[in-house]
């Protein structure tokens, strides 16, 4: 039987699913990368409007989460929590929503300086793409 990870995303309002996986890929400040069971311990912050993916963490063979802003932890027990400031999984997302709103926020034209707006924009995006719409 191969080694897996014990996997937690966990919001402020409430632990979204924990479980066991193969593989972590989260992308964090510094880029994009996969944890695998025995990967050297870490703590990352997470990139805003970006996706989580677990492989292998359901019998559906992933569990999928759009993640805004906070960091991962890696220890060396093969522990991976996920500590989102906001979080969503997948089957959660209300995709004719998320399309709207980036649909708004697109209309209002997004300017370099328009932080809220760029954010709003991620957020959406990252939405879409965990829920598999045609955003990422």
């Amino acid at each position: 039987m191969s080694k897996k990870l014990f996997v937690e995303i966990v919001s402020p309002e409430r632990e979204l699913w924990a479980g066991e996986g193969d593989m972590v890929i989260a992308k964090t400040v510094d880029g994009e990368f996969g944890v695998q069971p025995g990967h050297t311990p870490v703590l990352a912050m997470l990139a805003s409007g970006s996706v989580v993916r677990v492989l292998g963490g359901r019998e559906t063979g992933e569990v999928r989460a759009a993640v805004h802003g906070g960091f991962m932890s890696v220890t060396d027990d093969d522990r991976i929590s996920i500590l989102a400031e906001v979080a969503e999984l997948a089957e959660e997302v209300d995709v004719e929503r998320a399309k709207r709103a980036l649909s708004e926020v697109e209309a209002e034209g997004v300017s370099p300086e328009d932080t809220e707006a760029q954010d709003r924009a991620a957020r959406a995006r990252s939405r879409l793409a965990a829920a598999g719409g045609d955003a990422a």
